[in-house]
């Protein structure tokens, strides 16, 4: 949770017993005032806006510079590399801002999650080499490769292969669904750097690299997009004697598996915050059209049809919110956080897709008018019922390894 910031918090006594400090659930001012700049940025952003980019399959160059002018974009970044030094707590309130909003975070949140890789795991030279570039907007780091059509979610059978020769790699395979690699300069790649086939467990042998995309698309790597229903900018990539120095590897070979886990808890947690953002923006909008909108002489929210499913959805909403701030706080202690940013994940996607299809439902035939934001973001926020893992993952991991049940697959 957030830090105590009332006397409140002050540890009492009771019958002779100290009682633990008493749990505060409200944002800091800085917190605050973290959530209400964003907000500021994303009202220069209109609906119209982003409507234009998703009718053109556009990047919403415009709105990454001013986030990045702002600085919000190096939020996870120490201050001494330029970046802004603040916790991945904050930083899910930068995302939550953007998508209560019509904006939509997906076109830079990689940036912000794969910090917790080269953060933790990264070497002091590579750090001072990339760190600074991200944060002043020089380089964007927006790419994660770890994806490939015939594993899927099953990561540790990966088949990209990267071969040591000398003082570099020489990497062979495919990618898919890595979104924003024609807008990003630098990517990190998950590969096999020794078969599965050696390896005592299924998770060793997997290795980390930066890539630098400036350099290797059209040497090495062919890029492919993949259009979809919502503009993710999605592509898939074909990996053909890709040369990385070595000096590009993240920690130790093999250990890459564990490396990018603190990536991917990070991502999970971001992606909830995202999801709360776009649950507050459904209901915002469906609450106001539903005060407004008379049909029969009535407003259309003074009915119960209208009021439960509003109702429902916030309150799986502010639940799922709690869920994302416990994640996010054992993630900044950097204590074990997997089953809770799963769980925070789980929910605030369930709770996004819900409050969707409650605002849908109230707008009627208007929520279908590209005008409304509506159907859009309703597009956009479907995809996290699918990925970056979906749903079912989530239930078998929290069956598993929480419950102690037996392993399904």
């Amino acid at each position: 949770m957030v830090p105590p910031t009332s006397a409140d918090s002050i540890p009492t006594r009771r019958f002779g017993v100290i009682l633990p400090q008493k749990m505060d659930f409200r944002l800091t001012p800085e917190q605050v005032q973290i959530r209400q700049s964003v907000g500021d940025v994303v009202r220069d952003f209109s609906g119209e806006y982003w409507q234009k980019l998703d009718r053109e399959l556009g990047y919403p160059t415009e709105f990454i510079a001013a986030l990045t002018k702002g600085g919000w974009l190096g939020a996870l970044i120490p201050e001494e590399y330029g970046g802004a030094g603040l916790g991945l707590l904050e930083t899910s309130l930068i995302l939550e801002a953007i998508n209560h909003s019509p904006g939509n975070a997906a076109v830079c949140h990689a940036q912000m999650y794969i910090m917790g890789t080269l953060l933790r795991h990264g070497s002091d030279e590579q750090k001072k080499r990339f760190l600074p570039s991200i944060a002043n907007g020089e380089l964007r780091l927006q790419a994660f490769a770890v994806t490939e059509p015939t594993t899927g979610s099953d990561t540790t059978k990966l088949k990209t292969f990267a071969r040591r020769e000398g003082d570099r790699y020489i990497v062979n395979g495919q990618k898919v669904w890595i979104s924003r690699t024609e807008h990003s300069d630098l990517m990190l790649l998950l590969a096999r750097t020794t078969p599965l086939e050696d390896v005592a467990k299924k998770t060793e042998g997997l290795s980390v690299f930066f890539v630098d995309l400036r350099e290797a698309i059209g040497k090495g790597i062919t890029v492919r997009p993949i259009p979809t229903m919502m503009n993710h900018h999605s592509c898939e990539l074909f990996i053909d004697d890709l040369e990385v120095p070595a000096e590009n590897l993240i920690g130790e070979e093999g250990k890459g598996f564990r490396y990018i886990l603190d990536g991917m808890n990070a991502e999970r947690i971001l992606i909830a915050a995202e999801c709360i953002g776009d649950a507050r923006y459904f209901l915002d909008r469906a609450s106001e059209y539903a005060r407004e909108r008379e049909v029969f002489g009535r407003p259309i929210g003074q009915n119960q049809g209208i009021q439960f499913p509003l109702a429902r959805a916030h309150a799986h909403t502010e639940a799922a919110d709690l869920v994302r701030f416990r994640a996010a706080d054992l993630f900044d202690r950097g204590e074990s956080c997997g089953a809770d940013a799963n769980m925070a994940k789980l929910l605030a996607a369930d709770a996004s897709w819900e409050a969707g299809n409650a605002a849908l439902q109230t707008f009627g035939g208007f929520g279908f008018a590209t005008e409304y934001d509506i159907e859009r973001k309703f597009r956009e926020t479907r995809l996290y019922q699918v990925a970056p893992i979906s749903t079912n993952l989530i239930l078998t991991f929290i069956a598993e390894r929480v419950l102690g049940l037996p392993r399904s697959f």
